[in-house]
């Protein structure tokens, strides 16, 4: 298994432009190591919320609205398994500029540690390819895959990253602590949702920001 810090590490160093979607607990690290702020979307945190589950059809979509993009999506195979009908959906809309990296912890790591449905018996490598992924690649070893990344992101997409991880389970302690700032009630609420998607229209030369 990789420590999740150190696979994304490795894989900043390779990112180039890309946009990031990074799903729940990948967030957390994911956003301890990007360089490019502007060009993530921490999907499930408090600044985003959202359905668990779902990022890979949000994924999909932006990255066939900007075909000229390169996208990460950092999704976990409990959100996966939420909507396993999207990898069909994916593989049959083939954008070549998604990259769909899966961190397989066997766990629901924001739900207290759960073991997922099939852990051990199913695969969902072998789920990507049956669903027609143009690539799929499985790696549980952090050398592997440094010595590797450069040659899948040099890959057609869409491509489908399977990566074994150590679990990061959401601690008592997380759940129950308050909003990182505190609320100024003599200023209006931040959309930090609204400053996300406006960062990434602004990246795509949608929207001027000043």
């Amino acid at each position: 298994m990789i420590d999740q810090d150190e696979l994304f590490k490795v894989l900043e160093e390779h990112r180039g432009d890309a946009v990031v979607f990074a799903v729940f607990r990948s967030a957390r690290h994911w956003l301890a190591v990007s360089k490019n702020p502007k060009r993530d979307m921490p999907i499930g945190t408090m600044g985003f919320p959202f359905v668990m589950g779902k990022a890979s059809s949000f994924a999909l979509g932006i990255s066939m609205a900007q075909p000229d993009v390169k996208f990460f999506l950092l999704d976990g195979d409990g959100s996966v398994l939420m909507n396993l009908g999207s990898l069909i959906t994916i593989a049959d809309k083939a954008p070549k500029n998604l990259y769909h990296f899966v961190m397989e912890n066997g766990v629901y790591a924001t739900t207290g540690g759960q073991e997922i449905p099939g852990h051990g018996t199913s695969s969902l490598e072998d789920m990507g390819k049956a669903s027609g992924y143009a690539q799929v690649y499985k790696f549980d070893d952090l050398e592997d895959f440094s010595n590797n990344i450069e040659d899948v992101l040099s890959q057609e997409g869409p491509v489908l990253i399977c990566v074994s991880v150590v679990p990061d389970v959401m601690t008592a302690e997380e759940h129950a602590a308050p909003a990182p700032r505190p609320v100024d009630i003599t200023k209006p609420p931040v959309d930090t949702r609204q400053v996300i998607l406006n960062n990434l229209r602004s990246e795509f030369g949608l929207i001027k920001q000043e």
